[in-house]
């Protein structure tokens, strides 16, 4: 059975501090694993992820922030993104917010879920080429493992984008090998990067069953090939509180190693309900 973690948008659920906290306490409470947050730094009139269109005043609060914040409020929960949108990012300042936000949380920021954005007019919002994304975040990973790498002579980097010399940034994640990147997409270019340089792979968009499977294969495949264990690498799917055990023990099989749901809905007594039902169904507190 894979393991289970809550999803939490503001833009959906609010930006309420009470509301978040409460639900970060149940999903602790309740034994799920961790808690993740999506990213959207900026947005405009006919935005488009598919065929839904973005209504451009929704609140995404910085994921960073949150999950600092629901650092400070909980002991156990795993800190997650899903996605953090790498490309729109400096990769030297970014590593020192999360090693910050890893040691403070005394080693939770595990669950890095990086993507390149879909929206072209958040790219330009920020300064950054759309079309150069996919390479921008290709370095943005070598450059932040090598900055929380402990090298006697710091880090060096010549990139397309990115240039280090003998930079040092303190402090380091707390586990020695810096922190887990999970790729987060629904492409063949996601997947490939995922097998390439991925802790783990965490696939959207509206995929069957058949298509996800490929891009799995696909992942693993390219793992192989860069000479790396694909075992080693953790599949991430989306779930609802609602699903049956049966098809958690489906996910399972497919190598599906934890599954993020949604939020519960309702004031607080609902949400609780709605948390502590999912657990016993699923036994966590048991786990």
């Amino acid at each position: 059975m894979p393991t289970f973690a809550l999803s939490y948008a503001t833009a959906f659920y609010g930006t309420d501090p009470d509301r978040l906290v409460t639900a970060a306490r149940l999903a602790e409470e309740c034994g799920f694993e961790a808690l993740y947050v999506p990213e959207h730094v900026a947005l405009y009139p006919g935005a488009k992820i598919g065929e839904w269109e973005v209504p451009a005043d929704l609140e995404f609060l910085d994921p960073l922030d949150v999950l600092t914040f629901v650092a400070a409020h909980t002991e156990r929960l795993l800190l997650g993104t899903a996605v953090l949108l790498l490309p729109y990012h400096n990769p030297v300042t970014l590593a020192k917010r999360l090693a910050t936000i890893d040691v403070l949380s005394r080693g939770r920021m595990r669950l890095l879920g990086i993507g390149v954005g879909g929206l072209p007019g958040e790219a330009a919002a920020v300064g950054v080429d759309f079309r150069t994304r996919g390479r921008r975040a290709d370095e943005a990973i070598e450059v932040m493992r090598r900055l929380w790498a402990d090298e006697a002579s710091g880090a060096t980097f010549e990139g397309e984008f990115f240039h280090l010399d003998r930079v040092f940034s303190y402090p380091k994640p707390l586990a020695g090998a810096g922190l887990p990147i999970h790729v987060g997409g629904s492409s063949e270019a996601a997947a490939r990067r995922a097998g390439r340089v991925g802790d783990g792979w965490f696939p959207g968009g509206a995929l069957n069953d058949a298509e996800r499977q490929t891009l799995w294969d696909l992942v693993r495949a390219t793992a192989e090939k860069a000479g790396r264990d694909p075992d080693s690498i953790a599949y991430m799917r989306t779930g609802s509180l609602e699903m049956s055990t049966e098809y958690a023990e489906r996910l399972a099989a497919q190598g599906v190693t934890r599954v993020v749901v949604g939020a519960p809905a309702g004031e607080a007594d609902e949400q609780r309900a709605q948390l502590v039902e999912f657990a016993e169904r699923f036994g966590l507190g048991d786990r």
